[in-house]
């Protein structure tokens, strides 16, 4: 038999086994996607203003496979914002188009709504209708209010724990979340993990779409979401443990790395209920913004990680985070956590406030934390107390008499702490300029708790610590008090845990400082 007789026969058995295979199981459908439920990862609310805030969600009928598994190709989505739960009365309506450039995401931002009012809303695509939200517009800027309730909280490691923590954020009924960072974990590690994110870290964009998607599956996060608007910060994990603006804590190559972290920040924006403002350029992505609760409170929210410097005196042959001591370069007054340009925004925005209430929303603890029981000091770098340079500059500007009522809200820590925030940590007598309640996190893993007490009699104006238990922060802001409830869970290991007050605080208006509620 010739050579070339036995190609074709083999070519020609090849297409018989195809054709066959073909009449078994019929031709791929490029639409079969229509008939999948298209809002696998829920809807979301976020930065509400007095006429208007941002509706998001994203077309994934296949949350977890390569672009959703929709084709690449824009989809109309018809969205509905009503003044009543059952749609009865439309407040507004329109169609967008999903793109696949931004991963089939959608961020509505319907303008000329009333102030300070419930709206619920929803999507359609083909037939299929999404999970109901609802959200609440913002006050008139100079208009009275007599009451702002939030929760805040962070660090949400997906394998580490079951997200129950956000039943109890819905039955609290907020007027807005406030999520200071790691909505993400790059990397797995912990003990007892109760579910998988998979061991291989993202780095494309392809890969942090999957992260984000595997995330935003658990229904309890896509109910909290649901419940009212939120406003967001990111923190390292987002993009990488411990990277400081184009610095990687593996010190690599930067170009690189902002290659790594514009794919971040782009499925960052993609997952999340942000402004049109937010939209991110390459590795660039504007995050920090003001928002404004009538005459009551300013919320002020920054970003830490993009134009900050490097930590100081990191490891040998790396960068990132390490426990310092007699670090010189810990005091540079060049350090900065939020870059020039923010520091100066910020302060400005602070001095102008007409607000009774300043909120501050960042990521992490600004009271310093000397590690080192006994003589000698030893400071965390990556957090404030590796440039405390940049932390005074701002604890300076919180000494003026504007801003009104300053109180610092932050996460990253895996516990809760309540602080005075001094003009000068090392003297006990030194001013309180302002008041801290950091929330402990949603699952995250923390320290042992003798450390923390440890840590706690060290600094006496660190005045509760506590990381063993997980839960969020709720505050409650009125003209004349702002209250902070611990809520805590005893373990993320249940899908349904129950939740209690750990501890109470008060800051009384004009007072700076929690007391014991």
């Amino acid at each position: 038999m010739s050579d070339t007789f036995s190609l074709q026969r083999r070519s020609l058995l090849r297409s018989i086994g195809l054709v066959g295979a073909a009449a078994l199981v019929g031709p791929v459908r490029a639409d079969l996607w229509r008939e999948r439920d298209p809002f696998t990862l829920g809807v979301a609310s976020g930065y509400p203003q007095p006429d208007s805030m941002v509706l998001w969600t994203r077309l994934a009928p296949e949350p977890l496979a390569p672009d959703g598994g929709l084709p690449a190709e824009n989809i109309p989505v018809r969205w509905e914002l009503a003044r009543d739960p059952g749609f009865g009365d439309l407040a507004a309506a329109g169609t967008v188009y999903a793109q696949p450039q931004w991963a089939h995401a959608v961020h509505v931002e319907p303008y000329g709504l009333e102030p300070e009012r419930d709206y619920w809303y929803r999507f359609h695509v083909n037939g299929a209708t999404s999970p109901i939200g609802r959200t609440r517009t913002a006050p008139l800027q100079n208009a009275p209010l007599g009451q702002l309730r939030l929760g805040v909280s962070s660090c949400q490691h997906y394998a580490q724990g079951w997200y129950g923590v956000y039943r109890h954020v819905v039955a609290d009924h907020l007027d807005l979340f406030l999520h200071l960072g790691d909505y993400i974990y790059e990397s797995t590690w912990g003990a007892d993990l109760v579910r998988s994110q998979g061991v291989q870290e993202p780095i494309t964009l392809a890969d942090y779409r999957r992260h984000y998607a595997l995330y935003k599956t658990d229904p309890d996060l896509q109910a909290a979401h649901a419940s009212c608007p939120w406003a967001v910060v990111w923190d390292d994990h987002e993009v990488e443990n411990d990277y400081a603006g184009a610095i990687s804590q593996n010190n690599d190559d930067p170009a690189w790395f902002l290659r790594r972290r514009a794919a971040a920040y782009r499925a960052y924006y993609e997952h999340l209920p942000l402004p049109r403002t937010m939209v991110p350029f390459g590795p660039r992505m504007r995050i920090y913004k003001r928002l404004r609760y009538g005459q009551l409170a300013d919320l002020h929210l920054l970003d830490d990680r993009q134009y900050r410097s490097q930590q100081p005196c990191p490891k040998p042959g790396r960068a990132g985070s390490a426990i310092i001591r007699d670090c010189a370069a810990r005091r540079d007054p060049a350090a900065t956590m939020l870059g020039e340009r923010q520091e100066q925004w910020l302060a400005a925005n602070l001095r102008a406030s007409t607000a009774r209430w300043n909120l501050i929303g960042q990521q992490t603890l600004m009271a310093q934390a000397d590690q080192k029981p006994g003589p000698g000091q030893a400071f965390y770098s990556d957090g404030w107390d590796g440039y405390p340079a940049a932390r005074q500059r701002l604890l300076d500007v919180l000494a003026e008499p504007q801003p009104r009522n300053p109180v610092v809200l932050g996460g990253d820590v895996h516990a809760f702490w309540v602080t005075d925030l001094k003009r000068d940590f090392d003297d006990p007598s030194s001013e309180t300029v302002a008041s801290e309640f950091v929330s402990t996190s949603i699952t995250s893993q923390s320290r042992p708790e003798d450390h923390i007490q440890a840590v706690v009699r060290e600094n006496p104006h660190l005045l509760y610590g506590s990381g063993r238990e997980r839960g969020y922060l709720r505050l409650e802001v009125t003209p004349d008090l702002a209250r902070a409830d611990l809520r805590a869970v005893p373990s993320v290991k249940v899908r349904a845990p129950s939740c209690h007050t750990q501890a109470s605080f008060v800051v009384e208006d004009g007072r700076p400082g929690p007391q014991p509620a």
